[in-house]
């Protein structure tokens, strides 16, 4: 568990913003997709609370190297809040064996759309934009890239899952 915080604190770093939304691509949601995959669904949201503790409380991990409890209050902290539900359940409804296909059904049709949820309600909150402009700020542009990584992960996660 302490290596994936580790990882999520890292891989939250590769990251890169675009320049119509608040929002950054970021390489953390495949750490958060591969922890759901090594891990149980409890240990998947210790791990992921604890990463968020640390974020609260001043250490530099969240996305882009940001941190503090504001960013959970700001408009991409509906994305953070969201992972505490969206990878636990993931790592629930991704089944006992080790299967490529089914990791990546529970990455894209469960852990994607929740933290999309997440993130698109509070940007219509604290932005005060409409479904639409949220669509295109919170969830759009981000779509391909985080089907890639949820194929990157469920294939890193067989392959871990095979070798613990």
């Amino acid at each position: 568990m302490a290596l994936c915080v580790a990882l999520c604190c890292v891989m939250a770093y590769i990251s890169f913003p675009l320049p119509f939304t608040p929002g950054m691509v970021t390489a953390l949601t495949l750490a958060l997709n591969l922890t759901a995959f090594i891990l149980t669904p409890k240990q998947t949201f210790v791990t992921i609370l604890i990463w968020m503790l640390l974020g609260s409380a001043g250490l530099p991990v969240f996305v882009g190297g940001t941190a503090g409890f504001g960013r959970l209050l700001g408009p991409t902290g509906g994305f953070i809040l969201a992972f505490l539900i969206a990878y636990p359940a993931v790592s629930l409804l991704k089944g006992r064996g080790n299967s490529f296909r089914r990791y990546l059904a529970a990455a894209c049709l469960i852990g994607i759309p929740i933290s999309y949820l997440g993130g698109l309600a509070s940007m219509m909150l604290i932005m005060e934009v409409g479904l639409q402009e949220a669509l295109v700020m919170a969830v759009l542009p981000y779509i391909p890239g985080d089907i890639l990584k949820a194929v990157c992960a469920a294939y890193l996660g067989t392959r871990l899952n095979r070798t613990l």
